[in-house]
């Protein structure tokens, strides 16, 4: 099989958040870009930690219970990120997938995030090339 590195078929154009964003600011982008995840950034631009649709859903019900929105994306993000590297192949992202229940990854070159990794997009390219 043919090598093919993440980086050939990552998203590079999703939305990213900051830490001490509104959760509603940050949900509100997730749905906007029918985004499954985002990264959270620090100010250096390295990666900080991930906000999954997941970890909105207790806000969001907080919300439509109370009619108000409370917290920042540092209160609901998960700082613990599994990620791969720009230059690994995507068979090494398939097994990663196979391994962990997340739906996309964060791609890091140079330690600096390059953009996310949808499994949809793993399996597509899969299915194409198989």
């Amino acid at each position: 099989m043919a090598q093919f590195p993440v980086a050939s078929i990552l998203r590079a154009d999703g939305p990213t958040l900051t830490a001490p964003m509104p959760i509603r600011q940050a949900v509100a982008l997730l749905v906007e870009a029918r985004a499954a995840a985002a990264p959270v950034l620090r100010d250096d631009g390295k990666l900080a930690g991930i906000l999954s649709q997941k970890d909105c859903f207790g806000p969001a019900l907080h919300a439509s219970y109370h009619q108000e929105w409370a917290g920042r994306v540092a209160d609901y993000m998960s700082e613990r990120v599994v990620t791969l590297d720009a230059g690994d192949d995507v068979v090494r992202a398939a097994e990663m997938f196979l391994a962990h229940p997340h739906r996309v990854f964060p791609v890091l070159e140079e330690g600096r995030l390059a953009g996310m990794l949808y499994r949809s997009d793993v399996l597509a390219l899969l299915a194409r090339i198989g």
